[in-house]
């Protein structure tokens, strides 16, 4: 029997999982985190308790190969966007990237 399994996403982003190992790092503020991880914690609500996985707004998911191989970059896709991928550069402020997937930053939810 096949069962449904609930999520809260609004969206999906897929990353390179081969793309970020090759960096070993690379964003955020320090520059030593995966880019996944550095957009995870961007897309997460302010104020509210650590929505993660399936509870998350938009998922973030760490995939296979896309035959694309940039150097000094990982390759990006937004699920509700499948023709339109995204090279993102190694140290890329996590706003530039949120907004080349064309994602808002959310922010915190009403009181």
């Amino acid at each position: 029997m096949i069962k449904r399994v609930r999520a809260e996403w609004r969206d999906v982003v897929l990353v390179c999982r081969k793309c970020s190992k090759k960096l070993g790092g690379g964003y955020g503020p320090k520059g030593d985190k995966r880019l996944a991880k550095v957009l995870r914690k961007a897309l997460a609500v302010p104020g509210e308790k650590k929505a993660k996985g399936r509870r998350a707004t938009i998922g973030v998911i760490e995939v296979g190969c896309f035959d694309v191989c940039p150097k000094g970059a990982v390759t990006t896709v937004r699920a509700g966007a499948p023709g339109d991928w995204r090279i993102v550069p190694e140290g890329a402020p996590v706003e530039e990237v949120l907004d080349a997937l064309g994602l808002a930053k959310p922010v915190s939810g009403p009181p």
